[in-house]
């Protein structure tokens, strides 16, 4: 029987021994995620550069993970604020784009077109949520993190994240229904 895939904490130990394919197995196994995340909380065409720097900050600080949250959170932690400080320079306006979204086939053409358009009023009231509330709902609808692990992420209290994604799904809601 085949050994099972090695868990984040011994990727993370064989790493800080200087194992280089360690780090190769971490990034293959989180950056996806992560570069969903940055995607759809606006990164546009920054989204790779993000991810090599997210993964080039947490390997620098590797020694500081303590293991108190899971490798994604906190690598999920990092490329946040890899995103904050990448807006802080450039100071642009963030642009969420939700291409992995699949809209279902329909064989009715009113039907897709109404799919279609709704899907495009909830994509840019996304884009329209405040920072915080859309972080959340994100991190919370797209990659299913538990609040726990979003207060972490976003350095927030996790009734704050609660708040944030139910205001958040609130504002949503009223744009399906209109």
């Amino acid at each position: 029987m085949p050994d099972p895939a090695p868990s984040d904490a011994e990727l993370i130990e064989a790493w800080r021994r200087g194992d280089e394919a360690a780090a190769a197995g971490l990034v293959r196994r989180h950056a996806r995620a992560v570069a969903r995340y940055l995607s759809a909380s606006g990164a546009g065409d920054e989204v790779e550069d993000l991810v090599q720097e997210t993964f080039y900050r947490a390997f620098r600080k590797i020694d500081g993970f303590r293991g108190g949250a899971r490798f994604r959170t906190w690598v999920m932690a990092i490329g946040s604020n890899a995103l904050k400080d990448l807006r802080r320079r450039y100071r642009r306006r963030p642009v969420v784009a939700l291409e992995d979204r699949e809209i279902p086939d329909s064989t009715d053409p009113y039907a897709e077109a109404i799919t279609h358009e709704l899907a495009q009023r909830l994509q840019a009231e996304i884009a329209q949520l405040p920072r915080m509330q859309r972080d959340v709902f994100l991190l919370r609808a797209q990659q299913g993190l538990e609040y726990e692990e979003i207060a972490t992420t976003l350095g927030t209290t996790v009734g704050a994240a609660r708040v944030h994604y139910h205001h958040a799904v609130q504002r949503l809601k009223r744009v399906a229904e209109s």
